[in-house]
């Protein structure tokens, strides 16, 4: 493929994902409305937060859909108009693409279901603890087995001022791991309108940036269906939002950054790109840690930090522009360090 081509098919892979989730907005918004999906907000929120009840929840399903739409029809593309086949490429290449959409499907699966019992169920806190976890291990192992047994390609990664490093076996905890983590970062990362979508976009905007330095192109369509259905979303997640993304879509969003990081051989990069959700969940944990230790005390006025924020008097919008620059800046760093 021309290397000109390749950007206008990422160009219209976000656009095709953006417009089918645009499109769906009008109708699924209302329906989940229609059905009484709509979110319980609990009294350990801000107060103000009530304000929010009954928004409609599950809205993941938007760029989900958006993805799932857009991914398929490039793939096709690319293989019979400009004769650019993903079954003709490595094997390893295609585990990584493949595996890596049934990862964040499965996790926005595990998300679907938390999300279901709260609503349908009517059970405030959805999965306990413990089950959501032992889904998102077992999903994890067989991704990193997937990884494992195809080969020194597919379980071969980047390492700072290391090189790519042949994981063997130890693949599979480092999936269990890191998916888990990433998975349960971005789910706290979602409280407030349009602050997961937008960090995520512009980490999203990155790794994409990646992928054309290191010429991953199919995982750079992945990512271009991944911003383009979130920006379809945030036509109507950002403040003050007509819809929540829910457990389907932050769980989603993480499964789907991490099929992106060990698609293109850096999943460390998870740690810059994904400095905000790293730090929201650090929050949490100081927070809890202090508490404990202090018999009571607060270091934040509430965890995750973006309530730590809002307490203090920032709006929502603060909250979302402040954390996408960090995001921006974290990531443009980065780039520039490792590849400039």
């Amino acid at each position: 493929m021309p290397n000109i081509t390749q950007p206008l098919v990422l160009i219209a892979t976000a656009v095709i994902a953006f417009a089918v989730a645009a499109v769906l907005g009008r109708k699924v918004i209302p329906l989940l409305h229609k059905l009484k999906f709509g979110q319980t907000i609990l009294d350990i929120g801000p107060s103000w937060h009530k304000n929010k009840q009954g928004t409609p929840t599950m809205g993941g399903i938007l760029f989900i859909l958006g993805m799932l739409v857009a991914l398929p029809v490039m793939l096709v593309f690319c293989g019979t108009v400009l004769d650019f086949n993903i079954l003709t490429e490595p094997v390893p290449t295609q585990l990584r693409l493949y595996g890596g959409i049934v990862l964040a499907l499965g996790c926005g699966a595990i998300g679907f279901v938390d999300d279901y019992i709260k609503i349908v169920k009517k059970r405030n806190l959805g999965l306990t603890d413990k089950q959501k976890l032992f889904m998102q291990f077992a999903l994890a192992l067989g991704y990193g087995l997937l990884l494992y047994f195809g080969g020194e390609g597919a379980r071969s990664f980047h390492l700072p001022f290391i090189g790519m490093v042949d994981f063997g076996f130890w693949v599979v905890p480092a999936v269990i791991f890191i998916v888990a983590g990433a998975s349960n970062a971005t789910n706290i990362t979602d409280g407030v309108d349009g602050l997961c979508g937008t960090v995520t976009v512009f980490a999203a905007i990155a790794f994409l940036t990646v992928c054309g330095l290191l010429g991953e192109f199919y995982q750079g369509l992945l990512t271009a269906a991944l911003i383009g259905g979130l920006l379809g979303f945030l036509v109507y997640n950002l403040h003050p939002a007509k819809v929540f993304m829910g457990d389907t879509g932050s769980l989603f969003i993480g499964g789907a950054l991490c099929a992106i990081a060990f698609g293109i051989g850096h999943p460390l990069l998870l740690i810059p790109f994904g400095v905000i959700y790293i730090i929201e969940t650090l929050s949490v944990i100081v927070q809890v840690g202090y508490f404990k230790l202090t018999h009571g005390k607060r270091l934040f006025r509430m965890a995750p930090i973006h309530h730590h924020f809002e307490m203090g008097g920032w709006n929502e919008n603060r909250i979302v522009l402040t954390f996408s620059a960090i995001t921006i800046v974290v990531a443009v760093i980065t780039v520039l360090v490792m590849w400039l």
